[in-house]
Protein backbone atom coordinates (compact mmCIF):
# COMPACT_ATOMS: atom_id res chain seq x y z
CA UNK A 1 0.00 0.00 0.00
CA UNK A 2 1.18 3.52 -0.85
CA UNK A 3 0.12 6.87 0.55
CA UNK A 4 0.22 10.37 -0.85
CA UNK A 5 -1.10 13.76 0.26
CA UNK A 6 -2.40 16.37 -2.18
CA UNK A 7 -3.49 19.95 -1.46
CA UNK A 8 -7.01 20.98 -2.50
CA UNK A 9 -8.39 24.51 -2.86
CA UNK A 10 -11.97 25.70 -2.32
CA UNK A 11 -13.16 23.44 0.51
CA UNK A 12 -15.18 25.07 3.27
CA UNK A 13 -17.31 22.39 4.97
CA UNK A 14 -17.66 18.66 5.62
CA UNK A 15 -19.95 18.33 2.66
CA UNK A 16 -16.92 19.32 0.54
CA UNK A 17 -14.91 16.53 2.13
CA UNK A 18 -17.62 13.97 1.38
CA UNK A 19 -18.02 15.13 -2.20
CA UNK A 20 -14.29 14.87 -2.94
CA UNK A 21 -13.96 11.52 -1.19
CA UNK A 22 -16.85 10.17 -3.25
CA UNK A 23 -15.18 11.16 -6.53
CA UNK A 24 -11.68 9.95 -5.62
CA UNK A 25 -12.88 6.59 -4.35
CA UNK A 26 -14.19 5.83 -7.84
CA UNK A 27 -10.65 5.84 -9.28
CA UNK A 28 -9.28 2.35 -9.86
CA UNK A 29 -6.50 1.44 -7.44
CA UNK A 30 -7.48 3.90 -4.70
CA UNK A 31 -8.36 1.99 -1.54
CA UNK A 32 -9.00 4.77 0.93
CA UNK A 33 -9.42 8.55 0.90
CA UNK A 34 -9.44 10.87 3.90
CA UNK A 35 -10.10 14.53 3.10
CA UNK A 36 -9.55 17.33 5.64
CA UNK A 37 -11.22 20.67 4.93
CA UNK A 38 -9.41 22.17 7.92
CA UNK A 39 -5.96 21.27 6.57
CA UNK A 40 -6.92 21.63 2.91
CA UNK A 41 -5.56 18.19 1.95
CA UNK A 42 -6.60 14.73 0.84
CA UNK A 43 -4.71 11.67 2.09
CA UNK A 44 -4.93 8.90 -0.51
CA UNK A 45 -4.08 5.25 0.08
CA UNK A 46 -3.63 3.27 -3.16
CA UNK A 47 -2.19 0.13 -4.80
CA UNK A 48 0.30 0.23 -7.65
CA UNK A 49 0.51 3.39 -9.76
CA UNK A 50 -1.62 6.49 -9.02
CA UNK A 51 -2.81 8.42 -12.05
CA UNK A 52 -2.49 12.05 -10.88
CA UNK A 53 -4.30 13.32 -13.96
CA UNK A 54 -7.37 11.28 -12.98
CA UNK A 55 -7.04 12.59 -9.44
CA UNK A 56 -6.96 16.15 -10.74
CA UNK A 57 -9.99 15.55 -12.98
CA UNK A 58 -11.96 13.92 -10.16
CA UNK A 59 -11.26 16.81 -7.79
CA UNK A 60 -12.34 19.30 -10.45
CA UNK A 61 -15.44 17.23 -11.18
CA UNK A 62 -16.39 17.60 -7.52
CA UNK A 63 -16.09 21.38 -7.94
CA UNK A 64 -12.64 22.03 -6.44
CA UNK A 65 -9.04 22.30 -7.64
CA UNK A 66 -5.56 21.05 -6.81
CA UNK A 67 -3.25 23.50 -5.04
CA UNK A 68 -2.84 25.64 -1.95
CA UNK A 69 -5.57 28.09 -0.98
CA UNK A 70 -4.66 31.75 -0.55
CA UNK A 71 -5.58 33.44 2.72
CA UNK A 72 -8.47 35.83 2.28
CA UNK A 73 -8.38 39.25 3.98
CA UNK A 74 -10.40 39.74 7.16
CA UNK A 75 -12.09 42.87 5.77
CA UNK A 76 -12.93 43.41 2.10
CA UNK A 77 -10.86 46.00 0.26
CA UNK A 78 -13.78 46.87 -2.02
CA UNK A 79 -14.99 50.30 -0.85
CA UNK A 80 -18.21 49.90 -2.91
CA UNK A 81 -19.33 47.11 -0.58
CA UNK A 82 -19.24 49.42 2.44
CA UNK A 83 -21.03 52.20 0.53
CA UNK A 84 -23.79 49.86 -0.61
CA UNK A 85 -24.30 48.31 2.84
CA UNK A 86 -24.50 51.77 4.44
CA UNK A 87 -27.07 52.88 1.86
CA UNK A 88 -29.21 49.80 2.48
CA UNK A 89 -28.93 50.25 6.26
CA UNK A 90 -30.14 53.86 6.05
CA UNK A 91 -33.03 52.83 3.77
CA UNK A 92 -34.13 50.05 6.13
CA UNK A 93 -33.91 52.42 9.11
CA UNK A 94 -36.07 55.03 7.38
CA UNK A 95 -38.57 52.30 6.46
CA UNK A 96 -38.72 51.21 10.10
CA UNK A 97 -39.32 54.82 11.21
CA UNK A 98 -42.10 55.14 8.64
CA UNK A 99 -43.83 51.99 9.89
CA UNK A 100 -43.51 53.22 13.48
CA UNK A 101 -44.99 56.65 12.66
CA UNK A 102 -48.03 55.10 10.98
CA UNK A 103 -48.20 52.33 13.62
CA UNK A 104 -48.46 49.58 11.00
CA UNK A 105 -48.72 46.11 12.54
CA UNK A 106 -49.71 42.68 11.26
CA UNK A 107 -51.98 40.60 13.46
CA UNK A 108 -53.79 37.34 13.00
CA UNK A 109 -57.38 36.93 11.84
CA UNK A 110 -60.07 36.83 14.48
CA UNK A 111 -60.16 33.77 16.71
CA UNK A 112 -56.53 32.95 15.86
CA UNK A 113 -55.95 31.33 19.24
CA UNK A 114 -59.25 29.49 19.12
CA UNK A 115 -59.91 28.74 15.44
CA UNK A 116 -63.32 27.36 14.64
CA UNK A 117 -62.52 25.66 11.31
CA UNK A 118 -59.70 24.54 9.03
CA UNK A 119 -60.44 27.55 6.81
CA UNK A 120 -59.58 29.83 9.73
CA UNK A 121 -56.42 27.77 10.32
CA UNK A 122 -55.47 28.37 6.68
CA UNK A 123 -56.02 32.13 7.07
CA UNK A 124 -53.86 32.13 10.19
CA UNK A 125 -51.13 30.33 8.24
CA UNK A 126 -51.29 32.92 5.45
CA UNK A 127 -50.92 35.71 8.02
CA UNK A 128 -48.05 33.95 9.79
CA UNK A 129 -46.22 33.41 6.49
CA UNK A 130 -46.02 37.17 6.03
CA UNK A 131 -45.35 38.13 9.67
CA UNK A 132 -43.71 36.13 12.48
CA UNK A 133 -42.79 33.18 10.26
CA UNK A 134 -41.24 35.71 7.90
CA UNK A 135 -39.12 37.06 10.76
CA UNK A 136 -37.89 33.73 12.13
CA UNK A 137 -38.27 30.98 9.51
CA UNK A 138 -38.25 33.45 6.61
CA UNK A 139 -34.99 34.94 7.81
CA UNK A 140 -33.44 31.49 7.87
CA UNK A 141 -34.80 30.69 4.40
CA UNK A 142 -33.58 33.99 2.98
CA UNK A 143 -30.08 33.40 4.29
CA UNK A 144 -29.86 29.83 2.97
CA UNK A 145 -31.44 30.57 -0.41
CA UNK A 146 -29.45 33.72 -1.10
CA UNK A 147 -26.23 31.94 -0.15
CA UNK A 148 -27.12 29.03 -2.45
CA UNK A 149 -27.85 31.39 -5.38
CA UNK A 150 -24.66 33.35 -4.74
CA UNK A 151 -22.52 30.21 -4.80
CA UNK A 152 -24.28 28.82 -7.91
CA UNK A 153 -24.60 31.84 -10.22
CA UNK A 154 -24.85 29.66 -13.33
CA UNK A 155 -27.81 27.68 -12.06
CA UNK A 156 -31.08 28.39 -13.84
CA UNK A 157 -34.15 29.81 -12.09
CA UNK A 158 -35.72 26.40 -11.44
CA UNK A 159 -32.50 25.00 -9.99
CA UNK A 160 -32.28 27.95 -7.60
CA UNK A 161 -35.95 27.62 -6.67
CA UNK A 162 -35.78 23.86 -6.07
CA UNK A 163 -34.40 24.12 -2.51
CA UNK A 164 -37.49 26.09 -1.48
CA UNK A 165 -39.85 23.50 -2.88
CA UNK A 166 -38.17 20.78 -0.85
CA UNK A 167 -37.89 23.04 2.21
CA UNK A 168 -41.64 23.70 2.20
CA UNK A 169 -42.46 20.09 1.28
CA UNK A 170 -40.44 19.00 4.30
CA UNK A 171 -42.37 21.47 6.46
CA UNK A 172 -45.69 20.05 5.30
CA UNK A 173 -44.68 16.42 5.88
CA UNK A 174 -43.06 17.03 9.28
CA UNK A 175 -45.84 19.33 10.51
CA UNK A 176 -48.46 16.71 9.61
CA UNK A 177 -46.41 13.99 11.30
CA UNK A 178 -45.72 15.90 14.50
CA UNK A 179 -49.25 17.32 14.44
CA UNK A 180 -50.59 13.77 14.57
CA UNK A 181 -48.30 12.95 17.49
CA UNK A 182 -49.16 16.00 19.58
CA UNK A 183 -52.81 15.48 18.78
CA UNK A 184 -52.47 12.01 20.30
CA UNK A 185 -50.14 12.58 23.25
CA UNK A 186 -50.88 16.21 24.16
CA UNK A 187 -48.03 18.29 25.47
CA UNK A 188 -45.23 15.83 24.68
CA UNK A 189 -43.46 18.29 22.40
CA UNK A 190 -43.74 21.38 24.59
CA UNK A 191 -40.38 22.99 25.31
CA UNK A 192 -39.66 25.13 28.35
CA UNK A 193 -39.00 28.85 27.96
CA UNK A 194 -35.29 28.18 28.41
CA UNK A 195 -35.39 25.44 25.77
CA UNK A 196 -37.19 27.74 23.34
CA UNK A 197 -34.66 30.46 24.10
CA UNK A 198 -31.63 28.25 23.46
CA UNK A 199 -33.16 27.04 20.19
CA UNK A 200 -33.85 30.62 19.13
CA UNK A 201 -30.29 31.67 19.99
CA UNK A 202 -28.84 28.79 17.95
CA UNK A 203 -30.93 29.71 14.91
CA UNK A 204 -30.04 33.38 15.37
CA UNK A 205 -26.30 32.64 15.32
CA UNK A 206 -26.71 30.65 12.09
CA UNK A 207 -28.65 33.56 10.59
CA UNK A 208 -25.97 36.05 11.66
CA UNK A 209 -23.22 33.95 10.05
CA UNK A 210 -25.15 33.62 6.78
CA UNK A 211 -26.00 37.30 6.77
CA UNK A 212 -22.38 38.34 7.30
CA UNK A 213 -21.28 35.99 4.51
CA UNK A 214 -23.83 37.49 2.12
CA UNK A 215 -22.72 41.07 2.73
CA UNK A 216 -19.16 40.24 1.65
CA UNK A 217 -17.63 42.50 4.31
CA UNK A 218 -15.62 39.68 5.88
CA UNK A 219 -14.17 37.50 3.06
CA UNK A 220 -12.43 35.20 5.53
CA UNK A 221 -15.80 34.11 6.93
CA UNK A 222 -17.19 33.16 3.53
CA UNK A 223 -15.79 29.63 3.75
CA UNK A 224 -17.18 28.94 7.22
CA UNK A 225 -20.02 26.42 7.15
CA UNK A 226 -22.18 24.91 9.86
CA UNK A 227 -22.82 21.32 8.80
CA UNK A 228 -23.71 17.94 10.18
CA UNK A 229 -20.94 15.57 11.30
CA UNK A 230 -19.84 13.44 8.35
CA UNK A 231 -21.19 10.23 9.91
CA UNK A 232 -24.68 11.69 10.31
CA UNK A 233 -24.50 13.27 6.86
CA UNK A 234 -23.70 9.88 5.30
CA UNK A 235 -26.54 8.17 7.18
CA UNK A 236 -28.97 10.81 5.89
CA UNK A 237 -27.69 10.48 2.35
CA UNK A 238 -26.33 14.03 2.19
CA UNK A 239 -23.02 12.84 0.78
CA UNK A 240 -24.27 11.99 -2.68
CA UNK A 241 -21.74 13.33 -5.13
CA UNK A 242 -24.31 14.48 -7.67
CA UNK A 243 -25.80 16.84 -5.13
CA UNK A 244 -22.51 18.64 -4.47
CA UNK A 245 -23.09 21.04 -1.60
CA UNK A 246 -26.88 20.83 -1.84
CA UNK A 247 -29.14 17.97 -0.91
CA UNK A 248 -32.91 17.79 -1.43
CA UNK A 249 -33.11 15.64 1.67
CA UNK A 250 -31.12 18.15 3.69
CA UNK A 251 -33.41 21.01 2.58
CA UNK A 252 -36.52 18.99 3.47
CA UNK A 253 -35.17 18.05 6.91
CA UNK A 254 -34.23 21.65 7.65
CA UNK A 255 -37.74 22.74 6.70
CA UNK A 256 -39.34 20.03 8.80
CA UNK A 257 -37.37 20.90 11.92
CA UNK A 258 -38.77 24.44 11.89
CA UNK A 259 -41.74 22.82 13.64
CA UNK A 260 -39.79 23.36 16.87
CA UNK A 261 -38.99 27.04 16.32
CA UNK A 262 -40.85 29.38 18.72
CA UNK A 263 -43.16 31.24 16.33
CA UNK A 264 -46.21 32.52 18.23
CA UNK A 265 -48.70 31.52 15.53
CA UNK A 266 -47.14 28.07 15.15
CA UNK A 267 -47.37 27.44 18.89
CA UNK A 268 -50.98 28.60 18.93
CA UNK A 269 -51.76 25.97 16.29
CA UNK A 270 -49.76 23.35 18.19
CA UNK A 271 -51.79 24.02 21.33
CA UNK A 272 -54.99 23.86 19.29
CA UNK A 273 -53.88 20.51 17.82
CA UNK A 274 -53.16 19.21 21.33
CA UNK A 275 -56.67 20.04 22.53
CA UNK A 276 -58.24 17.83 19.86
CA UNK A 277 -56.85 14.63 21.39
CA UNK A 278 -57.05 13.16 17.89
CA UNK A 279 -54.04 12.33 15.66
CA UNK A 280 -55.94 12.91 12.41
CA UNK A 281 -57.27 16.28 13.56
CA UNK A 282 -53.83 17.25 14.82
CA UNK A 283 -52.23 16.35 11.48
CA UNK A 284 -54.89 18.27 9.53
CA UNK A 285 -54.56 21.39 11.69
CA UNK A 286 -50.77 21.56 11.45
CA UNK A 287 -50.76 20.55 7.78
CA UNK A 288 -53.32 23.17 6.71
CA UNK A 289 -51.54 25.81 8.79
CA UNK A 290 -48.13 25.16 7.24
CA UNK A 291 -49.65 25.12 3.73
CA UNK A 292 -50.93 28.60 4.54
CA UNK A 293 -47.40 29.78 5.41
CA UNK A 294 -45.98 28.48 2.12
CA UNK A 295 -46.84 31.48 -0.15
CA UNK A 296 -44.90 33.90 2.05
CA UNK A 297 -41.87 31.63 2.36
CA UNK A 298 -41.92 30.64 -1.31
CA UNK A 299 -42.06 34.33 -2.19
CA UNK A 300 -38.65 34.75 -0.57
CA UNK A 301 -37.38 31.81 -2.61
CA UNK A 302 -38.72 33.37 -5.78
CA UNK A 303 -36.80 36.58 -5.20
CA UNK A 304 -33.48 34.82 -4.70
CA UNK A 305 -33.97 32.58 -7.74
CA UNK A 306 -34.64 35.28 -10.34
CA UNK A 307 -31.92 37.82 -9.54
CA UNK A 308 -28.89 37.64 -11.84
CA UNK A 309 -25.76 39.51 -12.84
CA UNK A 310 -24.75 42.73 -11.11
CA UNK A 311 -28.24 43.03 -9.62
CA UNK A 312 -27.67 39.72 -7.83
CA UNK A 313 -24.66 40.99 -5.87
CA UNK A 314 -26.60 44.04 -4.68
CA UNK A 315 -29.57 41.87 -3.77
CA UNK A 316 -27.39 39.43 -1.83
CA UNK A 317 -25.88 42.28 0.18
CA UNK A 318 -29.33 43.65 0.95
CA UNK A 319 -30.53 40.15 1.86
CA UNK A 320 -27.49 39.70 4.08
CA UNK A 321 -28.24 42.93 5.94
CA UNK A 322 -31.88 41.92 6.42
CA UNK A 323 -30.83 38.47 7.68
CA UNK A 324 -28.38 40.08 10.13
CA UNK A 325 -31.10 42.38 11.50
CA UNK A 326 -33.53 39.46 11.85
CA UNK A 327 -30.79 37.42 13.48
CA UNK A 328 -30.12 40.19 16.04
CA UNK A 329 -33.86 40.53 16.65
CA UNK A 330 -34.25 36.81 17.29
CA UNK A 331 -31.03 36.71 19.35
CA UNK A 332 -32.47 39.37 21.64
CA UNK A 333 -35.70 37.37 21.95
CA UNK A 334 -33.75 34.20 22.72
CA UNK A 335 -31.75 35.95 25.44
CA UNK A 336 -35.02 37.22 26.93
CA UNK A 337 -36.48 33.71 27.00
CA UNK A 338 -33.46 32.23 28.74
CA UNK A 339 -33.03 35.15 31.14
CA UNK A 340 -29.47 35.73 29.91
CA UNK A 341 -30.30 39.29 28.84
CA UNK A 342 -30.88 40.33 32.46
CA UNK A 343 -27.66 38.62 33.57
CA UNK A 344 -25.57 40.12 30.77
CA UNK A 345 -26.90 43.63 31.32
CA UNK A 346 -26.92 43.24 35.11
CA UNK A 347 -30.53 44.38 35.10
CA UNK A 348 -33.07 43.81 37.83
CA UNK A 349 -36.71 44.82 37.78
CA UNK A 350 -37.37 48.30 39.12
CA UNK A 351 -39.01 47.30 42.37
CA UNK A 352 -39.90 50.90 43.21
CA UNK A 353 -41.89 51.15 39.96
CA UNK A 354 -43.51 47.72 40.40
CA UNK A 355 -47.25 47.56 40.93
CA UNK A 356 -48.09 46.34 44.44
CA UNK A 357 -50.48 43.44 44.86
CA UNK A 358 -53.89 44.12 46.42
CA UNK A 359 -55.04 41.81 49.21
CA UNK A 360 -58.50 40.36 48.47
CA UNK A 361 -60.08 37.49 50.43
CA UNK A 362 -56.70 36.28 51.71
CA UNK A 363 -55.02 36.34 48.28
CA UNK A 364 -52.72 38.84 46.65
CA UNK A 365 -54.24 40.05 43.39
CA UNK A 366 -52.15 41.46 40.56
CA UNK A 367 -53.82 42.70 37.39
CA UNK A 368 -52.21 42.96 33.98
CA UNK A 369 -53.48 43.90 30.52
CA UNK A 370 -52.15 42.07 27.44
CA UNK A 371 -52.53 43.75 24.06
CA UNK A 372 -50.64 44.10 20.79
CA UNK A 373 -47.98 46.15 22.58
CA UNK A 374 -47.22 43.52 25.22
CA UNK A 375 -47.99 43.63 28.96
CA UNK A 376 -49.16 46.61 31.04
CA UNK A 377 -47.96 46.87 33.71
CA UNK A 378 -45.19 44.31 33.37
CA UNK A 379 -43.60 44.57 36.83
CA UNK A 380 -45.25 43.54 40.12
CA UNK A 381 -44.34 43.22 43.79
CA UNK A 382 -45.80 40.46 45.97
CA UNK A 383 -45.08 38.87 49.39
CA UNK A 384 -43.95 35.28 49.75
CA UNK A 385 -46.07 32.54 51.36
CA UNK A 386 -49.32 34.34 50.47
CA UNK A 387 -51.41 32.98 47.55
CA UNK A 388 -51.34 35.10 44.39
CA UNK A 389 -54.12 35.53 41.82
CA UNK A 390 -52.59 36.85 38.61
CA UNK A 391 -55.42 38.22 36.48
CA UNK A 392 -54.50 38.88 32.86
CA UNK A 393 -57.01 40.77 30.75
CA UNK A 394 -56.29 39.85 27.14
CA UNK A 395 -57.40 42.69 24.86
CA UNK A 396 -55.81 41.19 21.76
CA UNK A 397 -55.40 37.39 21.89
CA UNK A 398 -54.30 37.31 18.23
CA UNK A 399 -50.71 38.38 18.85
CA UNK A 400 -47.51 36.71 20.05
CA UNK A 401 -47.99 38.32 23.50
CA UNK A 402 -51.01 36.06 24.08
CA UNK A 403 -48.69 33.06 24.40
CA UNK A 404 -47.18 33.55 27.86
CA UNK A 405 -44.34 31.57 29.44
CA UNK A 406 -43.12 31.62 33.07
CA UNK A 407 -40.74 28.72 33.67
CA UNK A 408 -40.37 29.12 37.44
CA UNK A 409 -44.16 28.85 37.81
CA UNK A 410 -44.46 26.01 35.31
CA UNK A 411 -46.74 28.20 33.23
CA UNK A 412 -47.08 28.03 29.48
CA UNK A 413 -50.48 29.41 28.64
CA UNK A 414 -52.32 30.63 25.57
CA UNK A 415 -54.52 33.54 26.66
CA UNK A 416 -58.11 33.80 25.52
CA UNK A 417 -60.01 37.04 25.12
CA UNK A 418 -61.04 38.54 28.46
CA UNK A 419 -59.77 37.59 31.90
CA UNK A 420 -57.29 34.75 32.37
CA UNK A 421 -56.37 33.72 35.91
CA UNK A 422 -53.10 32.12 37.03
CA UNK A 423 -52.83 31.14 40.70
CA UNK A 424 -49.67 30.29 42.63
CA UNK A 425 -48.07 30.68 46.06
CA UNK A 426 -44.49 32.06 46.04
CA UNK A 427 -42.26 30.25 48.57
CA UNK A 428 -38.93 31.99 47.95
CA UNK A 429 -37.67 35.54 47.73
CA UNK A 430 -36.97 35.67 44.01
CA UNK A 431 -37.67 37.36 40.71
CA UNK A 432 -40.26 35.49 38.68
CA UNK A 433 -39.70 36.36 35.04
CA UNK A 434 -42.27 35.89 32.29
CA UNK A 435 -42.40 36.59 28.58
CA UNK A 436 -44.25 35.76 25.40
CA UNK A 437 -43.20 32.52 23.71
CA UNK A 438 -40.94 34.39 21.28
CA UNK A 439 -39.27 36.52 23.98
CA UNK A 440 -40.42 39.78 22.36
CA UNK A 441 -42.37 40.99 25.42
CA UNK A 442 -41.15 40.44 28.95
CA UNK A 443 -42.08 41.18 32.56
CA UNK A 444 -41.28 40.21 36.14
CA UNK A 445 -42.84 39.58 39.54
CA UNK A 446 -40.66 40.56 42.52
CA UNK A 447 -41.24 38.31 45.55
CA UNK A 448 -40.28 39.93 48.87
CA UNK A 449 -40.24 38.60 52.43
CA UNK A 450 -43.58 38.62 54.25
CA UNK A 451 -42.88 40.76 57.31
Amino acid sequence: MNKTIISIKGMHCRSCELSIEGELECIKGIKKVKVSQKNGVAEITYDGHLDYEKVKNSVEKAGYSIGLSKNKPIFTRDFNVYTQILTFAITIFLGYILLSVFDIKISAPAFANHPSSLLVVLLIGLTAGFSTCMALVGGLVLGVSARFSEMHPNANTMEKFKPHLFFNAGRIVFFCFFGAIIGMVGSFFQLSGTGLGLLTIAVSLVMLLMGIQLTGIFPRLEDVKITLPSGIAKSLGIHKKNDGEYSNKNAAIMGGLTFFLPCGFTQAMQLYAMTTGNPISGALIMGIFVIGTAPGLLGIGGLTSIVKGTLAQSFFRLAGLVVILLGLFNLSNGLNLTGFSSILSNRNPNVLAAADAQLENGSQVIRMVQDVGGYKPNSFSVKKDIPVRWIIDSKDPNTCAASIVADSLGVRKLLHSGENIIEFTPREEEIIRFSCSMGMFTGSIFVAANY
